[in-house]
């Protein structure tokens, strides 16, 4: 249909369509872009592909919008891809060097993996959050892919199905190792986000923004800063070992303690200022946060 993305329900739709062989395993195979022969006005309205997508890229003088963000891949790096998100390629001279792995769900279903793989955040990343790798990571991803494609080009046997995911899974604990590593050499950066966070929440508050639309959400203040809610909550866990969730609720417990030191408002009264459809949840997650209550949180500063 017109002006719909093109989507791709099995890794042998895929191959075809970027004038490749089929694969030598339906459920997973690798595809080097420099062998890719496709129009990318074919799929101008994005496609969706309905398997896992792990990218190598390196080099890429072409531009992938993915979410919100564009990001420029020429010094290399890898980005994931989740089963039902839109990738979309907006520009016709894009000139791909790399390879991709892609895994349909079917393949990890007997194994652990299948449910252990929703634990990497970064299939949630933007690609704008995509993984930059050092000269000696990026060696360490290649064996990796190299391993992958000995086994499926080589040695399909009965162990096949096993070594293969025991090496998907190497992928991925490195992968995340790489991505810690980042965080912390990106610390400067992160900080930024940590301060404009906090500027985005006092502004929230001040405009009383809070009270016609609600408690801030996640996915609020992922948008207002351009990042992916995933992506945004991994980079405060290792910045300031908290989630944007719980990032959110102690900035709430902030103000509601201010309010209450005022002394001219209920608990009640408190709990709509802070954007609380119901008292009892703030009462609730204000004695979660303090163990105590907000009224006996008040009786102890009066006695103070």
């Amino acid at each position: 249909m017109k002006n719909k993305p093109v989507v791709f329900e099995t890794i042998s739709q895929l191959h075809n369509a970027m004038g490749q062989a089929k694969p030598m395993h339906p459920l997973i195979s690798i595809l080097n872009y420099g062998e890719a022969v496709f129009d990318p006005k074919e799929f101008e309205n994005g496609l969706i592909l309905n398997f896992y997508k792990i990218s190598f890229k390196t080099q890429f003088t072409g531009k992938i919008k993915y979410g919100h963000g564009y990001y420029d891949f020429e010094e290399g790096g890898m980005s994931f891809v989740a089963p039902g998100q839109i990738l979309r390629m907006q520009d016709e001279e894009a000139d791909y060097s790399g390879m991709s792995l892609h895994i349909h769900p079917d393949f990890i279903r007997p194994y652990s993996l299948n449910t252990n793989i929703k634990k990497y955040g970064f299939f949630s990343y933007s690609a704008a959050e995509a993984l930059y790798l050092s000269e000696k990571e990026k060696e360490t991803i290649l064996g990796v892919f190299k391993n992958i494609s000995e086994e499926l080009n080589e040695r399909i046997d009965n162990f096949s199905q096993d070594v293969i995911i025991s090496q998907i899974e190497v992928l991925l604990n490195y992968s995340n190792r790489f991505y810690n590593r980042q965080f912390i050499t990106r610390k400067a950066n992160n900080h930024d986000v940590l301060s404009k966070l906090e500027i985005l929440l006092e502004d929230y508050f001040k405009d009383e923004k809070i009270i016609e639309n609600g408690v801030p959400t996640v996915q609020l203040l992922a948008d207002a800063l351009q990042l992916s809610p995933r992506y945004l909550s991994d980079l405060l866990r290792n910045t300031s070992g908290q989630n944007t969730q719980q990032f959110i609720h102690d900035k709430l417990i902030e103000k509601a303690k201010e309010y209450i030191a005022n002394g001219n408002f209920s608990v009640s009264e408190i709990a709509y200022k802070l954007g609380f459809e119901h008292p009892q949840s703030f009462s609730k997650l204000f004695k979660k946060k303090t163990s105590i209550t907000p009224l006996a949180f008040k009786e102890l500063i009066t006695k103070n």
